[in-house]
């Protein structure tokens, strides 16, 4: 979804973002196995990226953590992108371990969740990635 300098630049203040409160974070800009199957069932209308830490962390209960950005561009209207959402998950060798999203109630679910800490450092970083994408460019 990079399609100009000013989207690939707020990507790249994401990444910046998250790498600045979790600086152990490797990143990932590219999650996806490239099988068509997969690919199938990548939302285009999304930005995903992933982080993948050095070990697996109980504060974070899992090792890698899966972000998804959803956009939304109203047919209708000449209105540029919205962000509408943000869905991140964290991993471990036993598959997901919990997720969080933005569409609802901002709450935790899944097998075991993130400290308390990490937790609200993540609804933190998820309200920057909402500004980030719904300033308009003179606001930058």
């Amino acid at each position: 979804m990079a399609t100009n300098l000013e989207f690939a630049s707020k990507i790249a203040t994401i990444v910046n973002l998250f790498k600045l409160e979790f600086p152990d974070a490797k990143s990932d800009l590219k999650p996806w196995c490239n099988d068509p199957e997969t690919l199938d069932l990548v939302d285009p209308d999304s930005i995903d990226m992933g982080f993948h830490f050095p070990g697996v962390s109980k504060s974070w209960r899992s090792r890698s953590i899966l972000i998804q950005i959803r956009f939304y561009q109203d047919p209708l209207n000449e209105s540029p992108r919205r962000a509408i959402g943000v869905e991140i998950a964290g991993f471990n060798h036993l598959g997901e371990q919990w997720r969080l999203s933005t569409v609802n109630d901002w709450s935790f679910v899944g097998k075991t969740e993130p400290s308390v800490e990490i937790r609200d450092k993540l609804k933190e970083f998820c309200r920057q990635v909402l500004q980030v994408f719904n300033q308009k460019s003179e606001d930058l």
